[in-house]
């Protein structure tokens, strides 16, 4: 089991930058990925960014290229996003999600259903 623990969220104006933290702990591995993905109220989760642990290729949504920026600390098993340039429609719950097994190219990180484990979500409101 992987336990995931987000951190960072809040509320911002617009404009505005947050980290967001997310911890693993438990049997974590090194040769999967990790993603961020997010839900507005009354939309469907949404894939934002992610990266895979052996080689730090990352994949972005459209929305989140040139304002998010994902990384990893791998000692401390814990992934990083970065949000800049905050807008109205960045309000959402965030959660962090990871995979276990490796991964072959970037174009599965996008998938929800590719991931094994999920956070809780921590709330990030943008306001106008």
């Amino acid at each position: 089991q992987v336990q995931l623990v987000e951190s960072g969220g809040g509320l911002v104006q617009v404009g505005g930058s947050l980290r967001l933290s997310c911890a693993a702990s438990g049997r974590t591995s090194s040769s999967g990925a990790m993603g961020w993905f997010r839900q507005a109220p009354g939309k469907e989760r949404e894939f934002v960014a992610a990266i895979k642990w052996n080689d730090e290729r990352t994949s972005y949504a459209d929305s989140a290229k040139g304002r998010f920026t994902i990384s990893r600390d791998n000692a401390k098993n814990t992934v990083y996003l970065q949000m800049n340039s905050l807008k109205p429609e960045d309000t959402a719950v965030y959660y962090c999600a990871s995979r276990s097994a490796p991964i072959t190219g970037i174009a599965w990180l996008a998938v929800g259903a590719a991931y094994n484990y999920w956070g809780q979500g921590t709330q990030v409101t943008v306001s106008s």
